[in-house]
């Protein structure tokens, strides 16, 4: 007879995930004459895993990649596996943990904000606290320093992706976000993201 307010073992766990919903979050970096990306996607395939995204990018003289694969629990054990003895070849510099899927978030209202001024340290921090203390989420952001053509002076870019909650006030936000470029003397814009 069960006792009144516990449950069973079976009535306690969560519903057991589908053979491919297991996930791997992988970061590597090489040297862009080794190719990362193709020695994980690579690695990735022969395990039986798919890569459900990616994002490949050159930072300093090295490239790096971000890859989320997705397959089955013993696929992602071998590529776990695999991974490791990667890691000790020395080609590359690898770190992996296991994730899940990210879950919608429809909640959120997906913009793009685009940034230009003249590079000074701090800029990227105080962009990054503005949104924070608004609540709202930086989804994807690329930022850059260079010298300008024309004069050499030195330049910061950026392009971020914010996740706005529907329930704000876009004018209102834009507005605040604006005031605050121009508090900076940054040359800024925030649109929705086109699909």
């Amino acid at each position: 007879m069960k006792q009144a307010g516990k449950q069973t073992p079976a009535a306690s766990a969560g519903p057991r995930p589908t053979s491919s919903e297991n996930h791997l979050l992988i970061s590597a970096f090489g040297t862009p004459g080794q190719s990362p990306f193709l020695a994980l996607s690579k690695r990735i395939a022969e395990c039986g895993c798919n890569v459900a995204e990616a994002r490949v990018s050159t930072l300093g003289n090295e490239l790096h990649v971000l890859a989320l694969a997705q397959g089955a629990w013993d696929a992602i054990a071998k590529l776990e596996n695999a991974l490791g003895r990667l890691d000790r070849d020395g080609a590359l510099h690898l770190t992996h943990f296991r994730t899940s899927a990210r879950e919608p978030q429809a909640s959120l209202l997906p913009y793009v904000v685009e940034v230009i001024a003249a590079d000074k340290p701090g800029v990227l921090f105080q962009l990054a606290e503005f949104f924070a203390r608004q609540s709202i989420t930086i989804e994807q952001l690329q930022s850059t320093r260079y010298r300008a053509m024309q004069t050499g002076a030195d330049m910061f870019s950026a392009q971020i992706t914010i996740g706005i909650p529907n329930t704000m006030h876009i004018a209102a936000l834009r507005d605040d976000f604006l005031e605050f470029c121009d508090g900076l003397n940054l040359d800024a814009i925030m649109d929705p993201m086109k699909f």
